[in-house]
Protein backbone atom coordinates (compact mmCIF):
# COMPACT_ATOMS: atom_id res chain seq x y z
CA UNK A 1 0.00 0.00 0.00
CA UNK A 2 1.24 3.56 -1.26
CA UNK A 3 -0.10 5.64 1.22
CA UNK A 4 1.35 5.34 3.91
CA UNK A 5 4.42 6.39 2.11
CA UNK A 6 3.25 9.41 1.26
CA UNK A 7 3.42 11.46 4.41
CA UNK A 8 7.19 10.22 4.75
CA UNK A 9 7.78 11.28 1.49
CA UNK A 10 6.18 14.79 2.07
CA UNK A 11 8.10 15.07 5.32
CA UNK A 12 11.77 14.50 3.82
CA UNK A 13 10.45 16.95 1.13
CA UNK A 14 9.91 19.27 3.86
CA UNK A 15 13.00 18.70 5.76
CA UNK A 16 15.25 19.11 2.31
CA UNK A 17 13.29 22.65 1.26
CA UNK A 18 12.95 23.95 4.70
CA UNK A 19 15.50 27.09 5.60
CA UNK A 20 18.33 25.34 7.12
CA UNK A 21 17.69 21.74 5.38
CA UNK A 22 19.92 20.17 2.09
CA UNK A 23 18.54 22.40 0.11
CA UNK A 24 19.53 25.69 1.76
CA UNK A 25 22.91 24.76 2.25
CA UNK A 26 25.10 27.50 0.37
CA UNK A 27 27.61 26.35 -2.08
CA UNK A 28 31.33 26.33 -1.66
CA UNK A 29 31.24 29.55 -4.04
CA UNK A 30 28.74 31.50 -1.56
CA UNK A 31 30.43 30.33 1.61
CA UNK A 32 33.78 31.57 0.01
CA UNK A 33 32.75 35.15 -1.37
CA UNK A 34 31.61 36.20 2.17
CA UNK A 35 34.79 34.45 3.84
CA UNK A 36 36.88 37.00 5.75
CA UNK A 37 39.48 37.53 8.03
CA UNK A 38 39.01 40.23 10.72
CA UNK A 39 41.94 42.01 11.54
CA UNK A 40 43.42 43.69 14.87
CA UNK A 41 41.51 46.78 14.05
CA UNK A 42 38.28 45.51 13.78
CA UNK A 43 38.65 45.65 9.70
CA UNK A 44 38.14 42.42 7.27
CA UNK A 45 40.28 41.58 4.73
CA UNK A 46 39.78 38.73 2.12
CA UNK A 47 42.63 37.00 0.09
CA UNK A 48 42.69 35.98 -3.32
CA UNK A 49 45.60 33.64 -4.27
CA UNK A 50 46.42 33.54 -8.32
CA UNK A 51 48.06 30.47 -9.01
CA UNK A 52 51.62 30.09 -10.93
CA UNK A 53 51.13 29.69 -14.72
CA UNK A 54 53.91 27.34 -16.61
CA UNK A 55 54.37 26.22 -19.80
CA UNK A 56 56.92 23.74 -20.81
CA UNK A 57 59.88 25.13 -23.13
CA UNK A 58 62.69 23.17 -24.88
CA UNK A 59 65.64 22.63 -22.69
CA UNK A 60 68.11 20.00 -21.01
CA UNK A 61 68.52 18.63 -18.07
CA UNK A 62 71.61 17.25 -16.33
CA UNK A 63 71.51 13.13 -16.62
CA UNK A 64 74.88 12.71 -14.77
CA UNK A 65 77.02 15.30 -12.69
CA UNK A 66 80.67 15.92 -13.82
CA UNK A 67 83.35 13.97 -11.75
CA UNK A 68 85.57 16.27 -10.16
CA UNK A 69 89.45 15.64 -9.68
CA UNK A 70 90.16 16.62 -5.54
CA UNK A 71 92.42 19.75 -7.17
CA UNK A 72 89.07 20.68 -9.16
CA UNK A 73 89.95 19.97 -12.54
CA UNK A 74 87.00 17.98 -14.55
CA UNK A 75 87.33 14.19 -15.31
CA UNK A 76 84.45 13.85 -16.77
CA UNK A 77 81.94 16.32 -18.07
CA UNK A 78 78.61 16.46 -17.11
CA UNK A 79 76.35 14.86 -19.17
CA UNK A 80 72.66 16.64 -20.38
CA UNK A 81 69.94 15.45 -22.38
CA UNK A 82 67.54 17.94 -24.31
CA UNK A 83 63.68 17.64 -22.98
CA UNK A 84 60.61 19.83 -21.95
CA UNK A 85 61.40 21.68 -19.00
CA UNK A 86 58.97 24.11 -17.55
CA UNK A 87 59.09 27.59 -17.02
CA UNK A 88 57.21 30.16 -15.24
CA UNK A 89 54.91 32.22 -17.08
CA UNK A 90 53.19 34.57 -14.80
CA UNK A 91 54.02 33.90 -10.75
CA UNK A 92 52.08 32.80 -8.15
CA UNK A 93 50.36 35.97 -6.59
CA UNK A 94 48.53 36.86 -3.51
CA UNK A 95 46.48 39.77 -2.79
CA UNK A 96 44.85 41.04 0.73
CA UNK A 97 42.32 43.65 0.12
CA UNK A 98 39.43 44.85 2.44
CA UNK A 99 36.12 43.88 2.42
CA UNK A 100 32.58 44.52 4.32
CA UNK A 101 32.41 42.07 7.49
CA UNK A 102 30.17 38.89 7.55
CA UNK A 103 27.79 40.20 9.56
CA UNK A 104 27.51 43.51 6.85
CA UNK A 105 26.80 40.65 4.22
CA UNK A 106 22.87 40.13 4.98
CA UNK A 107 20.44 38.88 2.49
CA UNK A 108 19.53 42.95 2.23
CA UNK A 109 22.70 43.58 1.42
CA UNK A 110 23.46 41.21 -1.31
CA UNK A 111 20.35 42.02 -2.94
CA UNK A 112 21.33 45.36 -3.26
CA UNK A 113 25.19 44.23 -4.37
CA UNK A 114 23.14 42.47 -6.70
CA UNK A 115 20.27 44.82 -8.24
CA UNK A 116 23.69 47.36 -8.91
CA UNK A 117 25.18 45.24 -10.91
CA UNK A 118 22.60 44.15 -12.90
CA UNK A 119 21.70 48.10 -13.33
CA UNK A 120 25.59 48.04 -14.72
CA UNK A 121 25.19 45.10 -17.24
CA UNK A 122 27.21 42.98 -14.96
CA UNK A 123 24.67 40.37 -12.88
CA UNK A 124 22.07 38.24 -15.55
CA UNK A 125 20.24 36.37 -13.08
CA UNK A 126 17.18 37.16 -11.00
CA UNK A 127 17.79 38.40 -7.50
CA UNK A 128 18.06 35.98 -4.77
CA UNK A 129 19.86 37.70 -2.17
CA UNK A 130 22.51 35.41 -1.89
CA UNK A 131 26.02 35.70 -2.82
CA UNK A 132 25.41 32.46 -5.14
CA UNK A 133 27.49 31.81 -8.35
CA UNK A 134 25.97 33.97 -10.34
CA UNK A 135 26.74 37.09 -8.34
CA UNK A 136 30.56 36.24 -7.13
CA UNK A 137 30.59 35.83 -11.19
CA UNK A 138 29.03 39.13 -11.77
CA UNK A 139 31.53 40.83 -8.92
CA UNK A 140 34.60 39.33 -10.60
CA UNK A 141 33.84 40.53 -13.84
CA UNK A 142 32.99 44.03 -12.48
CA UNK A 143 36.39 44.13 -10.33
CA UNK A 144 38.75 42.91 -13.02
CA UNK A 145 37.45 45.45 -14.73
CA UNK A 146 39.27 47.74 -12.40
CA UNK A 147 42.38 45.94 -11.77
CA UNK A 148 41.17 43.48 -9.02
CA UNK A 149 40.56 39.75 -10.36
CA UNK A 150 37.99 38.71 -7.14
CA UNK A 151 34.34 37.28 -6.78
CA UNK A 152 35.18 38.77 -2.74
CA UNK A 153 33.29 42.30 -2.99
CA UNK A 154 36.11 44.68 -2.14
CA UNK A 155 35.18 47.30 0.25
CA UNK A 156 36.12 49.96 -2.60
CA UNK A 157 33.67 48.43 -4.81
CA UNK A 158 30.85 48.51 -2.50
CA UNK A 159 31.58 51.93 -2.23
CA UNK A 160 31.80 53.09 -5.91
CA UNK A 161 28.90 51.29 -6.67
CA UNK A 162 27.06 53.41 -3.46
CA UNK A 163 26.27 50.87 -1.14
CA UNK A 164 28.37 52.01 1.41
CA UNK A 165 29.12 55.55 2.67
CA UNK A 166 32.67 56.88 2.67
CA UNK A 167 34.22 58.80 5.54
CA UNK A 168 35.00 62.38 4.30
CA UNK A 169 37.13 64.53 5.91
CA UNK A 170 35.80 66.83 8.40
CA UNK A 171 35.41 70.64 6.68
CA UNK A 172 36.08 73.63 8.67
CA UNK A 173 33.01 75.24 7.78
Amino acid sequence: MIRPLAPLALCLWAAACAPGGPGDRATRAETEAVAATREADGTCRAREITPAIYEQVPGQVQVVQAELAPDGTVIRPPIYRNATVPRVVTPRREIRFQVPCPEEMTPEFIGTVQRALLARGYYRGIITRRMDAATVEAVRRYQSERGLPSGHLALDTAQELGLIAIDLPESDA
